[in-house]
């Protein structure tokens, strides 16, 4: 398998998952199910965006998918 996956392909589909939570409507709910959409939405945005902001390798049949989230500097 390690030899079919495309590590930077499959980042590039969380990248454009991510896009894609961030670009939908929601749906007419309303009171605590709007909520729930929302957070969930939030979670799936937030796990999306690590994996697409990842860098990906294989070695020796491993995939390690390293993911900085110290803070970017200012400035």
């Amino acid at each position: 398998m390690a030899d079919e996956l495309d590590v930077t392909a499959m980042i590039e589909r969380f990248r454009a998952r991510a896009r894609a939570v961030r670009q939908r409507g929601l749906p007419p709910v309303e009171g605590a199910e709007r909520k729930r959409f929302m957070d969930q939405a939030r979670i799936d945005f937030q796990d999306y965006a690590i994996i697409g902001d990842a860098e990906g390798r294989i070695e020796d049949g491993i995939l390690t998918l390293t993911v900085d989230l110290r803070p970017k500097p200012t400035g």
